[in-house]
């Protein structure tokens, strides 16, 4: 019997169904007693791509209130819980942070909130 080489098998590979790849692993297990699971070291790659995709807190940023300073004042004082003096305040010294170590997809409920008020707004 003539040996394949890697390309050949490859190719065979490629050729094969999921069910045919499927009974072809059970068979590799059984001829050389091994398991095709992943190693431990590959299993730790998804906590690394998580921690590559964004981060886990940030902070909401005023940049401007726009022409509706008086919408804006509100959803800052219903994002915040301020009361109507805090909210005025702090939209006054924009740029600010209106929130800070937030999930960023509560920064993005808010930043909508604010944009609709006439704010502009960023997430850093």
């Amino acid at each position: 019997m003539a040996k394949l080489t890697k390309e050949e098998i490859i190719a065979s590979l490629k050729e094969m169904n999921v069910v045919e790849l499927n009974e072809l692993v059970k068979a590799v297990e059984e001829e050389f007693g091994v398991t095709a699971a992943a190693p431990v070291g590959v299993a730790a790659a998804p906590v690394e791509e998580e921690a590559a995709k964004g981060p886990t807190e940030v902070n909401l940023v005023l940049k401007s209130f726009g022409a509706t300073k008086v919408q804006v004042i509100k959803a800052v004082q219903a994002i915040t819980g301020l009361g109507l003096m805090d909210a005025k305040k702090l939209v006054d010294g924009a740029p600010c942070n209106i929130k800070e170590h937030i999930s960023p997809v509560e920064a993005e409920e808010h930043k909508k909130a604010l944009v609709a008020a006439g704010a502009e707004v960023e997430i850093k």
